[in-house]
């Protein structure tokens, strides 16, 4: 009898790993793409989360940890956003160092493959309840952005309107066009009191 195989810690790297393979499995194409980059690694940085980093493995599939990254992309919270709205423009903000051939290949990646979780709800459900139940998840979040962008609003108002803890732009701007006003002006008088003294 076999001892079954060690459980792997759950990371962030972990989940991720498993989530991307997963996409892979249902997209040959993709996997044929990464087979010539077995062995090598990838790091990516989108603060504030941690760094997952990675191996590619000879079927064009990937493994949780690495030594040292051959490739690694930074990717930016405003670039996260955008992304995670589906805009494919964002992926030309990621910042990237080492294997410009294989980050050419992660960044088309990135671009055209999608989990399509509508399809893969339809084998559990049904066509009708997943689309259903799709619409449901996307308005929800939705709902959740537009939430958290007028309470960032409503925030932002209350501490400049209310509290006075922040100053707006323009009376920013005011300030310190008075304050270089008044800068002039004392070297003007400070060279008026030159030519006295």
């Amino acid at each position: 009898m076999s001892e079954p195989a060690p459980l792997e810690k759950a990371t962030p790297a972990v989940a991720f790993c498993f989530v991307l393979n997963r996409l892979l499995g249902a997209q040959p194409w993709a996997r044929q793409r990464l087979a010539p980059y077995a062995g090598e690694s990838v790091e990516l940085r989108a603060p504030p989360f941690p760094a997952l980093r990675f191996t590619l493995l000879p079927g064009g599939t990937v493994e949780a940890g690495a030594a040292a990254p051959a490739l690694t992309m930074k990717i930016g919270p405003q670039t996260l956003a955008a992304l995670a709205r589906g805009e494919e423009h964002a992926l030309r903000a990621v910042e990237v160092e080492g294997n410009p051939k294989l980050a050419a290949e992660m960044l088309a990646l990135a671009r055209h493959l999608r989990w399509d979780a509508e399809e893969a709800l339809s084998r559990l459900v049904g066509d009708v309840a997943a689309h259903r139940i799709a619409a449901t998840g996307r308005s929800l979040a939705a709902w959740h952005l537009d939430a958290a962008r007028r309470l960032g609003a409503a925030l932002g108002d209350y501490a400049t309107d209310e509290t006075r803890i922040l100053v707006r732009r323009v009376e920013l701007d005011a300030l310190a066009e008075s304050a270089a006003g008044l800068r002039d002006a004392i070297a003007r008088l400070e060279k008026r009191l030159e030519r006295l003294g």
